[in-house]
């Protein structure tokens, strides 16, 4: 089979399985993934949007991440990796198998989801942990569409599966019920980490977290991320996460106000009926748009020089005492003080 730039990676699976084929089909895209074969059954699947092998046994505490090191270092080049770890009787064939099989379902809807994709087949190509199971790819391919089905009854909205995991500031409602792993990722969210963060970071398998975070939006606890493409063709922009308890822009002017009639600022008691109101700020007719009054400026004197007449004549109504008033007040304070 020929490198295929955009074709539906299940379908091709479907191909390369009915010929017996053993290699990788290596899917393309967001996120992605590889799905490998041997003799036309799967062996193992990995994404970079699930949790591998590693990553589970060692988050959940299974194995320590010196000895798995160790048998990555021993037996990635022969591909025995779990065959090292079997023989050294660090984990049983049960727990392997199963391990095995949750990655591979995992990784496997994330690799065959789209609808299309650009594959590659890569004859010949194995992975290193070896020959574990073997299953069969019309299971595989049954089993991510129906997770998809179950991702669209919760709340069909896939563009969660993929972005950055943003708390609301404030719940919907009054009380809300949350199970251990909901409120897991709800703490460990921090408006950057998106699910495949939270999945490696938590030791959980993909979808798996991807349900959660689905049924955490259904009940308003995460935010819906908006659209990469903008419909106007402008390039995308970072959302960055919302300050807490921030609820408005102090600096953003309202909408509506440069738009709207220029409404008069009355100052002192409020007029009765048939007076004309007092104090009234005519808007200038420079700033009509709503902008704030300012007066005009006075014109510059020369030092020395007598104020204008009509400035002037404010300065008679100056209490002729101020001074000695405010002598008697001082004095009357430190004498209750002693």
């Amino acid at each position: 089979m020929k490198p295929s730039k955009t074709a539906a990676p299940g379908r091709l699976l479907t191909q390369v399985a009915g010929e017996r084929r053993t290699g990788a089909l290596v899917v393309g895209g967001q996120p992605g993934g590889t799905v490998y074969l041997i003799e036309g059954q799967v062996a193992y699947a990995e994404s970079p949007a699930a949790p591998g092998v590693g990553e589970l046994l060692t988050a959940s505490g299974r194995l320590a991440a010196r000895t798995w090191q160790s048998a990555l270092d021993a037996g990635t080049s022969r591909a025995q990796v779990g065959h090292l770890l079997l023989e050294q009787g660090h984990l049983t064939q049960g727990e392997l198998e199963l391990c095995v099989l949750g990655a591979t379902y995992d990784a496997a809807y994330f690799a065959l989801s789209p609808a299309s994709a650009p594959v590659d087949f890569l004859d010949g190509a194995t992975h290193w942990l070896g020959q574990v199971v073997r299953v069969d790819p019309a299971a595989v391919t049954r089993e991510a569409r129906r997770r998809a089905r179950l991702l669209d009854e919760i709340f069909p909205h896939p563009e969660i599966d993929t972005e950055a995991v943003i708390p609301v500031p404030r719940p919907p409602l009054e009380r809300i019920t949350l199970t251990a792993p909901q409120w897991e990722l709800l703490v460990s969210a921090d408006g950057q980490r998106t699910p495949a963060d939270l999945a490696q970071l938590l030791g959980r398998a993909g979808y798996a977290t991807i349900q959660e975070l689905r049924r955490l939006a259904a009940l308003g606890l995460i935010e819906r991320p908006l659209p990469r493409e903008r419909p106007d063709g402008q390039p995308d922009f970072v959302r960055l996460p919302r300050a807490r308890g921030t609820s408005v822009d102090v600096q953003r002017q309202p909408v509506g106000v440069a738009d709207g009639p220029t409404v008069p600022i009355i100052t002192g008691a409020r007029p009765t009926s048939g007076d004309p109101p007092p104090n009234v700020l005519e808007p200038d007719p420079a700033t009509a748009n709503g902008s704030v009054y300012r007066p005009p400026r006075l014109a510059r004197r020369k030092p020395g020089a007598k104020l204008p007449k009509e400035i002037a004549a404010d300065t008679e109504h100056t209490h002729p005492g101020t001074d000695e008033v405010l002598l008697k007040r001082i004095r009357t304070a430190l004498r209750a003080l002693r």
